[in-house]
């Protein structure tokens, strides 16, 4: 039996997308916690990924599906759109673990489902940044403790993106109740920056398409703030690394980051790849 019918909650987005857009997104996850996408222990034996805000069509549902699925083949899936006309175009590629349903940040889950991972991608750039918390307070209701959303912007084609990684949890006086599990709330666990390189390697790129969170807080005294201008001069710093190419340079400035005490991840697997993890624990209140 379903949730009770209520209006979507959100806009619509532009919906434009590019094949593969996502597909450094979906890497990211299934090399930072491939776990979550297999985990069948309680309720996270039927819960669903959740693409929201897929757009026009559901290339980037269908893209992930498959990637995902190659680790886990059972896995469910649910790409939601506010849009009615696009969730109607995308009903000829549902099946017995693939859906589209129209909804908002009020996800339409069945009353027995729940999400272990969720990703919004190019959805909460074009709101105010007073409807940015409220935004995710409801998105939170329907992700399992231990469940990831991520969220952020890219560039058209998926060559850069910025994207915040919050995990749910619950207060620890309600870890051992039996209180509806959709009661708790994010914590922030990194800002992640992406890039391939084919634009080179220039920090600037990454503030154009900063999370709603960070976007509007570029200004002295503020900690992003902060951040940009040491990444600047870590860049500068190690220009020399240039000559070696630009993977290079990207790991030694983000060496030199954590010499100036941001906590930057300096695994291999992350910057040889071009993914710059800035861990931030914490919450958004």
């Amino acid at each position: 039996m379903k949730r009770v019918s209520k209006k979507p909650e959100g806009q619509p987005t532009r919906g434009k997308t590019a094949s593969n857009r996502l597909r450094r997104a979906d890497n990211f996850i299934l090399l930072y916690e491939p776990s979550l996408l297999t985990r069948t222990d309680g309720l996270f034996a039927e819960s669903l990924f959740v693409d929201l805000g897929y757009g026009f069509d559901p290339r980037t549902t269908l893209e992930s599906a498959a990637r995902f699925r190659r680790l886990n083949p059972d896995l469910k899936i649910l790409g939601v759109e506010i849009d009615k006309e696009r969730v109607e175009a995308a009903q000829p590629f549902a099946d017995e673990k693939t859906f589209f349903r129209l909804g908002g940040f009020n996800l339409p889950l069945q009353n027995s489902e729940r999400v272990r991972l969720m990703r919004a991608f190019n959805v909460l750039r074009q709101y105010e940044e007073k409807d940015f918390i409220p935004a995710y307070e409801r998105l939170a209701e329907y992700v399992l403790p231990g469940g990831l959303m991520i969220e952020g912007t890219s560039n058209p084609f998926g060559s850069v993106w910025a994207a915040n990684l919050v995990r749910k949890t619950l207060s620890d006086s309600l870890l051992s109740s039996k209180e509806d599990l959709r009661i708790g709330a994010w914590r922030i666990e990194a800002l992640v920056f992406s890039t391939n390189f084919r634009l080179g390697f220039e920090v600037e790129e990454f503030q154009t398409i900063l999370p709603k969170n960070y976007i509007h807080r570029m200004a002295a005294g503020e900690p992003i703030y902060e951040f940009f201008e040491a990444w600047k001069r870590s860049t500068a710093e190690t220009s020399h690394a240039k000559v070696f190419g630009w993977k290079q340079w990207f790991t030694a400035s983000a060496e030199r980051l954590f010499e100036k005490g941001f906590k930057v991840d300096l695994h291999k697997k992350w910057l040889g790849r071009g993914w710059l993890v800035w861990y931030q624990p914490g919450t958004f209140a």
